[in-house]
């Protein structure tokens, strides 16, 4: 089984019978790799894009039982410990590590976009919430000037959306 197979199978698994969030990371997943890959991203870049783009809501779960909410900002402060236990099988250098936990840490943060792995993972998870909480045109548009930046993400909200 590889890395991203194995991820894929230990989200699941920690989900369990949420069909729901299951098929949202499943999304997200796909959409962020089609990026990454049209994008050109490296290898090591794609790698922590799909991870990340697989675990960053991992953190729900638990801030639904901490917080009786399920608010980005409570996901992100729940989901790297999660995700750093669902990963430590895998014996990923600490660079990789730290910058997946990073990500899931700030998948809610609009601001202070450092890395093409970062835009990524945010261009991927609106498009999907675009979908799945039926936004508005007006509501796509303001997202699409103010968040996208990758060619591929924008042609995506395009063709997609608008």
């Amino acid at each position: 089984m590889n890395n991203i197979a194995a991820v894929t199978k230990s989200m699941i698994s920690y989900n369990g019978r949420d069909v729901r969030r299951i098929n949202h990371a499943l999304k997200v997943f796909s959409f962020a790799s089609y990026i990454a890959h049209s994008e050109a991203c490296t290898d090591e870049e794609i790698f922590i894009i799909e991870v990340a783009s697989l675990l960053h809501d991992i953190g729900i779960h638990n801030a639904e039982i901490k917080y009786n909410s399920c608010a980005g900002n409570y996901q992100e402060i729940e989901g790297p410990p999660i995700a750093s236990e669902l990963l430590s099988p895998l014996s990923l250098t600490e660079d990789v590590l730290d910058r997946i936990s990073y990500l899931i840490a700030h998948h809610h943060t609009y601001s202070n976009i450092d890395g093409i792995d970062y835009q990524i993972l945010i261009e991927a998870d609106f498009i999907v919430n675009i979908f799945e909480d039926d936004m508005s045109e007006n509501q796509i548009s303001s997202i699409k000037k103010k968040l996208f930046k990758t060619k591929s993400g924008i042609e995506l909200v395009e063709s997609l959306f608008v």
